[in-house]
């Protein structure tokens, strides 16, 4: 198998793995203003159809370098690393844990395990994944999926700091934030 083909089935496994626990939270309080999350859906969506139209059997053109071997192992070690954050803050946030953005009964801010390195860990570990998985395909458009991934995470990480401060205060909130980086640590 290789290191690409490795990546592609890291991603099958953490999607279904990820619908199959989507079930698994808290009844929802509140929610953001009806269609608030469109935006970040559709560019992240795009830059995921770019990201995975690159993989192999989809001929476009030259590759921009050749992946060693290594180093493509390396690159999938990478992708399972992003996973595992994702993972790590999804079991660490438990029921409180939403695909959309929402408050959920007993919501409160969480600023343990993942949580005390960045704001987002999940949107993190979906972004190194996608880097990962861009540099093994070596394609211009897989570059330009991962750009829309990121632009993707990032708007919708600001939409959720947005409401949260509504929802939960912004002292706390904001005290938060002071210390720790909203998708890496320090930034």
């Amino acid at each position: 198998m290789s290191p690409l083909r490795a990546v592609l089935w890291l991603w099958g496994i953490w999607f279904v793995s990820w619908m199959l626990a989507a079930s698994w939270s808290n009844r929802t309080q509140a929610k953001p203003r009806f269609g608030s999350e469109r935006v970040h859906g559709v560019v992240t969506l795009a830059g995921m159809l770019l990201l995975f139209s690159a993989h192999p059997g989809f001929d476009r053109g030259p590759r921009l370098w050749h992946v060693p071997w290594d180093f493509g192992w390396g690159l999938v070690g990478v992708a399972a690393l992003g996973f595992a954050l994702c993972w790590w803050a999804r079991i660490h946030l438990g029921r409180m844990w939403s695909m959309s953005v929402t408050l959920k009964a007993d919501h409160h801010i969480v600023d343990t395990g993942p949580y005390a390195l960045v704001r987002h860990p999940i949107y993190t570990g979906i972004i190194l994944a996608s880097a990962a998985t861009a540099v093994l395909e070596a394609e211009l458009v897989a570059f330009a999926g991962l750009v829309l991934v990121i632009v993707g995470f990032w708007t919708k990480a600001r939409l959720e700091e947005r409401f949260l401060r509504e929802e939960l205060g912004p002292a706390a909130y904001d005290a938060y934030a002071r210390r720790t980086g909203m998708l890496f640590p320090g930034l």
